[in-house]
């Protein structure tokens, strides 16, 4: 799940073409490499892409010598996200941070928790203050960032906590799935409102022309679903796919990073046109069967474990994941948006993050840079 703005995804620093780290490759562009390998056309290279937390960006710029804003160049990072123009209010006593939504972050967390859910004690979807995603200037960051990168990156909307994570995230997690089971009318209606309003989002962000659409909704534990697979195709299912139709109409790929065990409904997702999957965690799902199960149906985005071998893994170990997954997942050279499986955090070692940049550019040589 995406939400908040993030080093090296928005603004078009460590993009600029005249910028004299940039990799020359001969090859094609990296938005057309990106487009290619979601389309499983033939590739000079697979693409690659690196996101970071704040915290690791710091680590990462050190370790590399570079300021934070290079970065993007610095690991050939495939993608940007865009995000809204808005700057996050942040409570007096500066432990919460509150996004577009109104929905409060922890903002001591390196990673995501919510802090504070604005319709846990007032439920009123009537009285509640909607954000208006046609106010001005919203995606006038992204109008930028579009134009400014060019062919030099493929740039996607930030859509996270799409649905079922926004709706939890304004209810709370456990009220938000007893609703779904106790009060169903509450809890579509409430789905209904978010869909209303992240489509409105979706006409603003194509009409600047991003290259995809992008959404975030995690609906997995590492076990399985965390609602019945019936339940999420009556009450997530034709909103997500409403969702997905202004991209599907104009010919543009949508990309889902969903964690968790949810091959139940992976052939829904496919039904109503999913083309990419992210982040395909090698802790939950057989990337083997993946790739065997949805053949040139589903496209891939990350694949390399942020939860085990990178953390904790010694180099070899990182080399030999790259090269599994790569196997797995992109066996014709295309297919494959190669990546960790979610934002590198702190607790990675440098070691292991230089092993995983020297296994990217393995790939890279292997191909031998060919079309």
């Amino acid at each position: 799940m995406a939400e908040t703005t993030e080093p090296g995804r928005v603004g078009s620093a460590g993009f600029d073409r005249a910028d004299p780290a940039a990799p020359v490759d001969g090859g094609l562009s990296r938005r057309e490499r990106v487009r290619r390998a979601l389309m499983h056309e033939p590739l000079d290279r697979l693409p690659t892409q690196v996101g970071w937390t704040a915290a690791m960006g710091r680590r990462l710029a050190d370790h590399f010598g570079v300021a934070e804003a290079e970065l993007p160049h610095r690991l050939d990072n495939h993608l940007v996200r865009v995000d809204l123009s808005y700057r996050p209010v942040v409570s007096d006593d500066g432990r919460v941070r509150f996004d577009w939504w109104g929905a409060g972050h922890d903002a001591n967390e390196e990673g995501y928790y919510i802090a504070l859910s604005p319709l846990a004690s007032e439920p009123d979807l009537d009285a509640y203050a909607w954000p208006d995603p046609t106010a001005p200037g919203l995606v006038d960051d992204a109008a930028t960032t579009t134009t400014a990168v060019g062919d030099d990156a493929f740039v996607i909307p930030n859509l996270g906590f799409a649905l079922f994570e926004r709706a939890w995230s304004l209810r709370g997690f456990e009220q938000f799935l007893m609703d779904l089971v106790a009060d169903p009318d509450y809890a579509a209606e409430l789905l209904d409102r978010i869909t209303a309003i992240q489509l409105a989002l979706v006409a603003r962000y194509l009409a600047v022309g991003v290259d995809a659409g992008y959404f975030g909704d995690d609906y997995g534990s590492q076990t399985g679903l965390l609602m019945s697979p019936q339940t999420w195709r009556r009450l997530i299912k034709p909103r997500l796919a409403a969702l997905f139709a202004p991209f599907r109409e104009r010919g543009l790929p949508v990309v889902l990073h969903s964690d968790g065990a949810i091959g139940e409904i992976l052939p829904d997702l496919v039904e109503i046109g999913l083309k990419a999957l992210n982040p395909v965690q090698p802790e939950v799902v057989d990337q083997a069967w993946l790739r065997h199960r949805f053949g040139r149906s589903l496209a891939f985005y990350g694949g390399i474990s942020t939860q085990t071998v990178l953390p904790t893994g010694r180099p070899t170990e990182v080399r030999d994941a790259v090269a599994r997954c790569v196997a797995a997942l992109a066996p014709e050279g295309t297919g494959l948006l190669l990546g960790p499986s979610h934002r590198l955090m702190s607790d990675i070692p440098m070691t292991n993050v230089d092993a995983l940049l020297e296994a990217f550019a393995g790939t890279v040589a292997d191909r031998g840079g060919a079309g």
